[in-house]
């Protein structure tokens, strides 16, 4: 190309227009996956470059959007899906994406269960399908108050059965399909129920073994939200050979998982350098080498397990991108001491698939601001279907009113 777009470019026109404009900057060539750092311009080329794009394509693009997509090739994705947003404006694309531990609380999703017909018939069926390996009805534990909703063996099973009914009420009774999704950490089992890669029965199963074998870990794990980006969260836990991180959930949203001792260390360093942080209601260390002991007897329980590919978009937290093998025992199994790789592939799924809508599906809001954050003031609009324990059918109807569907009949 000679530095002037089509009209209507797609991502691999993007990318040769960005490389030949940053390596005119740059006095070199410049690869597409080098990362921002490595291009050797100062701020000022920074801004031209930011007003050369501007000039060109349009209001597509904020000035940070630089540093949440630092390489060519994740630049290129993210213009193109503002580009194709832009061009399908008014056209419905929802995205869900799945909530992991810690939304829970006791009575979540109450209300709709109290208004809403469909959503208790799916929260049944999600009973029906965990009960056999629970031994107990996760629906009563949910909607009786019982503060047990936070021990591990049953808070998966329970968010897994949340998660399930939300997105079935949206799905088969109000017509929104999804064109992508997502899950963090548990949330990825009801997801991958959705994008049809596990019948409810095989992660009815799944999510029962790994709460149970979680729950009967030694205690003394937990995890802890920072506002630091991964580096700052790494250096400050440098002297605690067994923290490590658990999540990056946005660039300066990193969750730190280990020792609750070694936490605590952890969160004195960080406040002497001015960066909060938080512990998460949690039993474990999630997401990292102390849930190895897990992993031998939640591989053998799974064996059987049949697991395929999705049937739509399935962006991995384990691998941060599209994953679109087979979602099979070893699978799940790595994802059970891998961090969250939450941010990469949320960012992925927006760049790749344009979404207009991003859907959180859980009891309570708690990645919404991350998308927010990840999306920038031009992206998609966030909803979530609970905001947390308030929520009912009348927050519901404005859901699927933005989502142009419904109407949402009371039972």
């Amino acid at each position: 190309m000679n530095g002037k777009a089509p009209g209507a470019p797609d991502e691999r026109q993007f990318a040769t227009w960005l490389t030949e404009r940053i390596a005119r900057y740059a006095g070199r060539a410049v690869d597409d996956d080098e990362d921002l750092s490595a291009w050797g311009i100062d701020s000022v080329a920074m801004l031209s470059l930011c007003g050369d794009i501007e000039e060109r394509f349009g209001p597509l693009f904020d000035p940070a959007d630089l540093w949440a997509h630092p390489t060519v090739r994740d630049l290129a994705h993210h213009l193109a899906m503002r580009h194709g947003m832009r061009r399908n404006s008014g056209r419905v694309r929802a995205a869900f994406v799945f909530t992991g531990q810690g939304a829970q609380h006791p009575r979540m999703t109450e209300g709709l269960h109290r208004e809403l017909t469909a959503y208790r018939r799916h929260l049944g069926t999600a009973d029906e399908a965990v009960a056999p390996y629970l031994g107990r009805s996760v629906a009563g534990l949910i909607l009786g108050g019982d503060e047990r909703v936070h021990q591990t063996a049953l808070t998966q099973p329970a968010l897994f059965a949340v998660g399930y009914a939300l997105a079935m009420t949206l799905v088969e009774e109000e017509g929104v399909r999804p064109v992508a999704v997502l899950g963090h950490g548990i949330g990825e089992l009801a997801a991958a129920v959705v994008a049809g890669a596990l019948a409810l029965d095989d992660a009815a199963r799944l999510v029962c073994a790994r709460g149970a074998f979680m729950q009967y870990l030694p205690s003394g794990g937990g995890m802890m939200a920072t506002c630091a980006s991964p580096f700052e969260a790494a250096d400050a836990a440098a002297d605690e050979p067994q923290v490590t991180i658990g999540a990056v959930n946005a660039a300066r949203a990193t969750v730190l998982s280990g020792p609750v001792e070694g936490l605590e260390r952890v969160r004195e360093r960080l406040a002497a350098i001015g960066i909060a942080s938080t512990f998460l209601q949690v039993q474990h260390a999630f997401q990292s080498p102390l849930m190895e002991p897990v992993t031998p007897r939640f591989e053998a329980a799974a064996r059987h397990v049949a697991g395929g590919r999705p049937e739509l978009p399935y962006y991995s937290t384990v691998y941060g991108r599209e994953y679109d093998e087979p979602l099979t025992t070893a699978y799940w199994t790595a994802q059970i001491t891998t961090p969250v790789r939450f941010a990469d592939a949320a960012r992925r799924m927006l760049a790749q698939q344009g979404p207009s809508h991003v859907v959180e599906i859980g009891p309570r809001a708690v990645l919404t601001p991350f998308l927010r954050r990840i999306a920038g003031t031009r992206g998609p609009e966030c909803l979530a279907v609970c905001r947390g324990p308030e929520s009912d059918a009348v927050h519901l109807a404005g859901v699927l009113s933005k989502l142009d569907a419904g109407p949402l009949a009371e039972g």
